[in-house]
């Protein structure tokens, strides 16, 4: 078998590793410019080589969840695979390529076309995220029929469920919050209560991986944020970067955060802040966005699926995605399922181990598997039948 390369592409990041790797590298799925050095376009991890972060410009390739700009597309790509990164051999190299759920077909075409015609790659496998992540699920437990994915990232969060390895198309479900909703509404909380923040995204994004988490009683955690000092457990301080002495920003232990500044640094005051914008992804209507929360459309997706497929898939939900990662939401989209979901079945939620690099791995583990080789589309094949061999065999 060629070189297998697995390439999950997402809006915000990319995870990209051979599979005979243990853990991907996760590096921007942009090109972002500085103000201190405007002439130099950062490509991805790049950004890493950047003395002064502030006021960082994302061009994206993405926009709403859908690859848009082919240009900026291809140059992360040509960086990710170049011999500074990768070193990729594309004529020796079979490529696993995640695309978003319901994707476009022009853009399933355009895809397919760019890693056969210009990369010229030995075989191809497009795929939905979610199906690697379903799979590695499966592999981890095979006596189980059903698994219910809500898969959490940049621009949206899906509900899927999956009845023996395949997804129920009719019952997928999208909820349009994502991590980039809550990082910009951070940014419009902190800008309207203390220091004008709008275009921090890249520092106030890794704020909100910091500080925030989410809360399992929001009344409770509410009137704890409004009582004085001393029986305030929530509120603290975060120490923005100057990206001379600190790199990278970090949260002051509760003790320690007194809203002073010991030696001229610049602080944020985070306090209702740090689990209303996660409570978001739960009550999208906080924000004017007139859609159920990830709890509801679980309850909701599970019920379009067949009677006698509900308690496997109430006792297999599996959660990835970047904001998977934020504290307690495990716990949180249990106890909101298990109130909801009939008496009689049982409740399971499963955190991915790293809900970031999760569909990496499963996209590793499928490329051990017996049946890989019958799913790709070879070059010659694509020679051959274009594009139509593509969709008879990718779109299963």
């Amino acid at each position: 078998m060629a070189n297998v390369f697995i390439l999950d592409n997402g809006a915000y990041t990319i995870k990209a590793g051979f599979s005979n790797q243990n853990e991907p590298r996760i590096m921007p799925n942009a090109i972002m410019k500085a103000k201190s050095e405007r002439r130099r376009p950062f490509i991805a991890d790049q950004i890493e080589d950047c003395r002064d972060a502030s006021g960082l410009f994302y061009i994206l390739p993405f926009q709403k969840g859908y690859l848009v700009n082919w240009d900026i597309q291809k140059t992360v790509w040509d960086y990710v695979f170049g011999k500074d990164v990768f070193n990729v051999n594309h004529s020796n190299t079979t490529m696993i390529v995640t695309e978003p759920y319901l994707n476009f077909t022009s853009t399933q075409e355009a895809l397919s076309e760019i890693f056969f015609e210009e990369y010229e790659v030995d075989a191809l496998l497009r795929i939905n995220a979610g199906d690697l992540s379903v799979h590695k699920y499966h592999r981890d437990r095979p006596r189980e029929l059903c698994c219910l994915l809500v898969e959490s990232g940049f621009s949206f969060t899906h509900i899927v469920p999956y009845i023996q390895g395949k997804k129920q198309k009719d019952a997928i479900l999208r909820v349009d919050v994502g991590g980039k909703v809550l990082t910009n509404h951070l940014k419009e909380l902190i800008s309207y209560r203390q220091l004008n923040v709008m275009d921090e995204t890249y520092v106030i994004n890794q704020v909100k991986e910091d500080v925030c988490f989410v809360s399992l009683d929001y009344n409770t955690d509410m009137r704890t944020a409004r009582d004085g000092k001393q029986a305030n457990h929530i509120l603290r301080d975060y120490v923005l970067p100057d990206f001379t002495t600190i790199k990278r920003g970090y949260v002051r232990p509760l003790e320690e955060s007194t809203g002073k500044s010991t030696a001229g640094e610049q602080l944020i005051r985070l306090n209702n802040e740090r689990f209303a914008i996660p409570e978001l992804l739960f009550h999208p209507s906080d924000v004017g966005i007139q859609e159920m929360g990830i709890t509801e459309a679980i309850v909701h997706s599970i019920n379009k699926c067949p009677e006698e497929t509900r308690p496997h898939l109430y006792r297999n939900i599996l959660l990835t995605g970047g904001n998977c990662n934020f504290p307690m939401f495990k716990d949180r989209v249990f106890k909101d399922v298990q109130s909801m979901a009939p008496d009689e079945f049982d409740v399971n939620v499963t955190l991915a181990k790293n809900p970031s690099t999760y569909c990496w791995r499963g996209g590793a583990a499928i490329s051990r598997s017996a049946h890989f080789p019958e799913m790709l589309v070879t070059k010659k094949e694509w020679e051959e039948d274009g594009f139509n061999i593509c969709q008879e065999r990718f779109s299963v």
